[in-house]
């Protein structure tokens, strides 16, 4: 075992999305993360087999019935002993299995409670669902990403659930650990994907303010508006990508592709759709792996257009060890890194109720309490029921 957060217990109320990956994070860099799946999670959310929800890895999962009153005193049990938890419930189902902050925080005055939800623990849309395009179009990021005078684009899910949910609690819960070091007492992290996702527009919303900045879509220098920030298709129908924002790094895209031009355009909007037309052209001329090869080693920011499985295999991706293969998947490895205490994938994800002796050691309960629990049904056992 490795990793910065190396001696950290932190409980995990299984959900989908982004706290799965907020829980896979947490546990690839050190911590003892426990996740608190559902007898039935197997068959839950989208339905994906147990070894290819990916977010699911480096931490056991034990299939706890919640709604048994052995099930809600053994998570309490869990509580008494963790550093931090975090749950994705709509608000008040927590209090409800008497498991929330005020419960918790009472049994364990340390405890750093993160709480993940969509709407956020107020206001008029909190009991409502949700995903994560309802959360990125109400705080104005969807409506700003696509072509000119054509819809807006979903951008998968990686502004709201991951950038904004995810990544945002995960920050959270670590802010609130080191302030907990400080003064012994825990408190609540109320993530809210919402918040998170309109927190990442801060600096458009200066851009704007300041009058740089157009709400219609691909008018702006970092929306596909602008020539040097731009997409531009192939020969053989695949894509380049521009990001020459500095006029030396737009001068040598130029030089590159050949095309007479003064660099000063770059920063003339007027200009730009007929530049954009131009660079477009060119491009078309000549393949993909022709252009990649003819701007290899040039500072000029642009590169190929790959997919995922064309991306594990790129000189870049080989040299970081950007992926790794486990069970036979190629997957993304941990990030960030770290020198001295580095980080890790811990094993494949596992099903709910898969070696509960085992996920239990490291919380003081032995083989017999163990399996007394998986006797009376309070926890389930993976392939029984």
């Amino acid at each position: 075992m490795s990793g910065p957060l190396q001696g950290f217990r932190i409980l995990e109320f299984a959900g989908i999305g982004p706290g799965q990956l907020c829980g896979m994070l947490l546990a690839e860099l050190g911590a003892t993360v426990l996740r608190l799946g559902r007898k039935e999670e197997a068959g839950a959310g989208i339905g994906i087999p147990a070894r290819f929800n990916l977010m699911n890895r480096s931490r056991p999962c034990l299939a706890l019935d919640l709604k048994s009153a052995a099930g809600r005193a053994f998570a309490a049990s869990l509580v008494a002993q963790a550093d931090a938890l975090f749950e994705g419930f709509r608000p008040g189902v927590m209090e409800r299995l008497g498991l929330g902050p005020e419960h918790c925080l009472e049994r364990n005055p340390k405890l750093v409670y993160g709480r993940m939800t969509g709407w956020g623990q107020d206001g008029p849309l909190a009991g409502r669902a949700g995903h994560d395009p309802n959360y990125i179009g109400l705080v104005g990021a969807l409506a700003a990403i696509g072509e000119k005078d054509g819809p807006p684009v979903y951008p998968l899910n990686l502004i709201g659930d991951f950038g904004g949910g995810a990544l945002y609690l995960a920050f959270g819960l670590l802010a609130g650990l080191l302030e907990a070091s400080r003064s012994g007492k825990g408190q609540v992290v109320d993530a809210a994907m919402i918040d998170g996702a309109a927190s990442m527009t801060t600096f458009l919303h200066g851009l704007l303010a300041a009058g740089l900045w157009r709400e219609a879509r691909g008018s702006n220098l970092l929306d596909g508006g602008s020539p040097q920030v731009q997409l531009y298709r192939t020969k053989d129908d695949q894509y380049m990508v521009a990001g020459a924002l500095e006029g030396p790094f737009f001068k040598n895209m130029l030089d590159v592709l050949d095309i007479e031009a003064d660099p000063a355009w770059r920063i003339q909007p007027e200009r730009w759709p007929e530049l954009t037309r131009r660079i477009g052209a060119r491009f078309l001329t000549k393949t993909r792996a022709e252009w990649t090869a003819l701007f290899e080693g040039v500072d000029a920011c642009v590169s190929p257009v790959l997919s995922f499985t064309e991306a594990a295999q790129h000189p870049q991706a080989k040299a970081r060890r950007l992926y790794q293969t486990l069970d036979g998947i190629v997957q993304p490895a941990p990030a960030p890194r770290f020198s001295r205490t580095p980080g890790a994938i811990r094993s494949p994800p596992p099903e709910p109720g898969q070696d509960n002796a085992a996920a239990l050691a490291d919380w003081g309960f032995s083989t017999q309490a163990v399996r007394a629990l998986e006797a009376d049904g309070t926890l389930g056992v993976a392939g029984k029921g």
